[in-house]
C-alpha cells in the first residue's frame, strides 16, 4: 500500500465497500448487528505486554448532542454508527493498525512498526496516512449518504503519540473483560482529544518526529495551546502538533 498518498484503487475499493455496507444495513435489523472488534485471545486476564506502539484515538463530536430519545432515532443512530464505524475500523486494518478499544462515541487504535515491511513507512506515517484516508472518507463518501438522507454527518477529532505501551487484559473470565492501554503514551493521545476542534489530526512531538522530514516540515504546526504535560527530569512542555496535510478527493 503507498503511504505517501490515495490510491485510485484503493478509493475505489472503499466506494464498493461503503456501497454493499449500505445494503446490507438497510436489509437488516440494525439492532441485532453490531461492530467486530478484534479480540486479542492471546492475553489473558490480568496479563499484559509492553510494546514500542503508535497510539491513535478518535472521537466524534457532539455526539451526546444528537437526537436518541426516541425509538425510531435510536435506530437512525445505531444505523449512522454502525457505517461509520464499520468503515473507519476497515481502513485502521487496511493501514496496519488494529483496533483496540470501542468507546461508544470513538475508537482506540495502535500501530506496530512492521519488521521486514517493504512499505518503507513506520507505524506513526502509517497512522497518519489512515487519519487522512478518514477524513476523506468521511467527508466525500459517508457525509454524502447522510445528507441524502436528513441526518447531520459525523465529525470527528483524532489524536496521534508514539511510545511505550502495555496492553493488557483486564476484568473477570467469564464476566466482563476488555483490553486498556496502560503508559503515558496512550493517556497523552486521550486527553488531547479534549484540546483538539472537529476535524483536526494532533500529534504529540514523539509521533512529529517519527514523520517524513517533508510531512514535518509541510504539514505540521505548533499547537498554540498548553498540554500541561512536560518531559521527565527537565520540566520542559511537551508540545502538540496540529497535522494539516490532507488526501485529494480522487475523481
Amino acid at each position: 500500500m503507498n503511504y505517501d498518498g490515495l490510491e485510485r484503487s484503493y478509493w475505489e475499493s472503499q466506494i464498493e465497500r461503503i456501497r454493499l455496507l449500505l445494503a446490507k444495513i438497510a436489509d437488516r435489523d440494525s439492532s441485532q448487528t453490531g461492530r467486530t472488534i478484534p479480540d486479542d485471545t492471546d492475553l489473558a486476564i490480568g496479563t499484559g505486554r509492553r510494546l514500542n506502539l503508535t497510539v491513535m484515538f478518535i472521537d466524534v463530536s457532539r455526539f451526546s448532542s444528537r437526537p436518541s430519545a426516541t425509538a425510531y432515532e435510536q435506530e437512525l443512530m445505531l444505523r449512522v454508527l454502525n457505517l461509520f464505524f464499520s468503515e473507519m475500523i476497515r481502513i485502521v486494518e487496511d493501514h496496519g493498525g488494529t483496533v483496540e478499544k470501542n468507546t461508544g462515541d470513538g475508537l482506540m487504535a495502535y500501530f506496530e512498526d512492521q519488521s521486514g515491511g517493504t512499505s518503507g513507512a513506520n507505524s506513526t506515517q502509517r497512522a497518519v496516512a489512515c487519519a487522512m484516508t478518514m477524513n476523506v472518507a468521511n467527508e466525500h463518501l459517508i457525509s454524502p449518504v447522510l445528507r441524502a438522507t436528513s441526518v447531520s454527518p459525523l465529525e470527528f477529532r483524532i489524536t496521534v503519540d508514539h511510545g511505550m505501551v502495555t496492553i493488557a487484559r483486564i476484568g473477570g473470565p467469564q464476566r466482563f473483560n476488555a483490553n486498556v492501554a496502560i503508559g503515558n503514551t496512550a493517556n497523552f493521545a486521550a486527553k488531547m482529544l479534549d484540546l483538539v476542534k472537529p476535524g483536526d489530526i494532533a500529534l504529540g512531538a514523539a509521533a512529529r518526529n517519527r514523520l517524513p522530514i517533508l510531512w514535518q516540515l509541510l504539514w505540521t504546526d505548533l499547537a498554540p495551546i498548553s498540554t500541561g504535560w512536560v518531559y521527565t527530569g527537565t520540566n520542559t512542555p511537551y508540545p502538540l502538533y496540529l497535522y494539516t496535510g490532507r488526501w485529494a478527493k480522487l475523481v
